[in-house]
């Protein structure tokens, strides 16, 4: 994995632990209004991205198209925000409370898992020749599954920074 990608996942994960660690539980539960998530359903839904990212790629190794693909201007689209897209059951948080030590200690993990993941990768030049589907994108490059993960958190970070305001949290 090149360094500026490991960079961004390390600096976008680092804001959002910033944004999140001084709530309180009532703060992190709260939902401005009941159709959205609350910030701890947010990130439970980062963690279950990060999970389902690595699942993504190891089929993707072991079965997904080798066709060469064109690369897409996924920052471009994850940033923004004006286009709503409903999160795939198998992404959608929990209803179920949670603390925020809690959910900071599931990114932990969660990155940690990926992170693991990546480094047993032998041959990384087979993330840019193999592809899967991805809900939301389309065919992506594993590669850009990858930078997905720190592009959809920093398209998060910027809802909870809303959710934060509409809940009168500094």
């Amino acid at each position: 994995m090149n360094k500026s990608v490991h960079d961004n996942l390390d600096e976008t994960r680092s804001d959002l632990i910033k944004e999140i660690a001084t709530l309180t539980d009532v703060q992190f539960n709260s939902k401005p209004d009941m159709n959205g998530w609350s910030i701890a359903q947010v990130c439970h839904h980062l963690v279950l991205v990060e999970q389902s990212t690595i699942k993504a790629i190891d089929w993707g190794l072991k079965r997904g198209d080798n066709a060469p693909i064109e690369r897409k201007r996924i920052d471009q689209k994850l940033s923004d925000r004006t286009h709503k897209w409903k999160a795939p059951q198998i992404v959608e948080p929990s209803v179920e409370p949670f603390e925020v030590q809690q959910i900071i200690e599931l990114l932990n993990e969660s990155r940690s898992k990926l992170l693991t993941f990546l480094n047993g990768i032998d041959d990384l030049s087979t993330l840019t020749e193999k592809s899967v589907k991805h809900p939301a994108l389309g065919d992506l490059p594993l590669d850009q599954w990858i930078e997905q993960v720190y592009l959809h958190e920093q398209r998060h970070i910027e809802q909870i920074k809303e959710l934060k305001y509409h809940l009168n949290v500094n």
